[in-house]
């Protein structure tokens, strides 16, 4: 009777320990998809860095001409989340970023300093995308009517994705104060693709999830690149994830941002409220410092 009940002591404790490891929270509206996308975007824990990187070219588009591929890239984003609450809206988060995206040499890699205009035949100096910061807005568990919180989440099985296309129109900012009348409109679009694994992202025991990303981006040439309104696109494709720690970045970037990029190695205050910059932005800082 004693090894009996042992056996069936040892069950319960057994089925309880198990129960325990694999405590999950729902994939439902509101505290169950804010959980969800703050752990896909950063992590549970308040001023913790996460760190994204992808990788991948850039490809020119002229009409009548065959795509040239012009870089590879390689970027990286430091972010962190913060708690916030609100007397309506319930439990929420903010996250703060700034990131970095390199033009790089489409055979060898390497981190361009300067690059030939193949339209032109001018040696321009290449600007590398510094945005500081990339900030969001406010998520709450619910909005001010009391809907609850929801994503775009699309499940099969034990796999989860994000598709999100985002068209951009707007007045370019190196524009003038006529746009409207004689163009100078930034078109551009932005297209991520987010996956990962609904048994991970939805796992108590863990304060992020795994992710793997997609970006992939058209619009008109970079400024930089001084095409002087030729007709013609580029085009991103890339891919990466979220990394374990910022020492998993590739050392060639690493390097790049201790010498040149040093604040990029943390992640801006969670209380930061600078405009939002983009590399139009940042390239007119740039000019306007030469």
């Amino acid at each position: 009777m004693k090894e009996k009940l042992s056996l069936f002591t040892f069950a319960l404790i057994s089925i309880a320990f198990i129960f325990e490891k694999t405590s999950a929270f729902e994939l439902s509206p509101g505290m169950g998809y804010l959980k969800a996308q703050r752990k896909i975007i950063c992590s549970m824990e308040d001023n913790k860095p996460i760190v994204y990187w992808w990788y991948g070219r850039m490809y020119s588009r002229v009409q009548g001409e065959k795509d040239k591929l012009l870089f590879k890239v390689e970027g990286m984003n430091i972010r962190q989340c913060d708690t916030v609450k609100d007397s309506k809206r319930g439990n929420g988060y903010r996250m703060v970023s700034r990131e970095l995206l390199f033009y790089q040499d489409p055979e060898s890699g390497e981190i361009l300093d300067q690059w030939t205009n193949p339209w032109t035949g001018e040696t321009v100096d290449v600007l590398h995308v510094a945005n500081d910061p990339v900030n969001w807005g406010y998520f709450y568990e619910r909005d001010e009517e009391g809907k609850p919180f929801e994503m775009n989440l699309s499940v099969h099985g034990d796999d989860w994705w994000d598709t999100a296309t985002i068209p951009l129109f707007y007045k370019n900012p190196l524009g003038g104060n006529f746009q409207d009348y004689v163009g100078g409109i930034y078109h551009a679009t932005e297209m991520f693709n987010t996956t990962g694994s609904v048994s991970d992202l939805t796992d108590d025991d863990k304060d992020t999830a795994k992710v793997g990303i997609g970006w992939e981006r058209i619009s008109y040439w970079l400024p930089w690149m001084k095409m002087s309104g030729r007709d013609g696109i580029v085009y991103f494709h890339t891919f990466g994830k979220k990394l374990d720690s910022y020492d998993e970045l590739p050392d060639s970037i690493k390097k790049e941002i201790e010498t040149n990029y040093p604040k990029y190695n943390e992640p801006p205050p969670t209380d930061d409220d600078r405009r939002n910059e983009t590399s139009w932005t940042y390239f007119k800082k740039v000019l306007g410092d030469q």
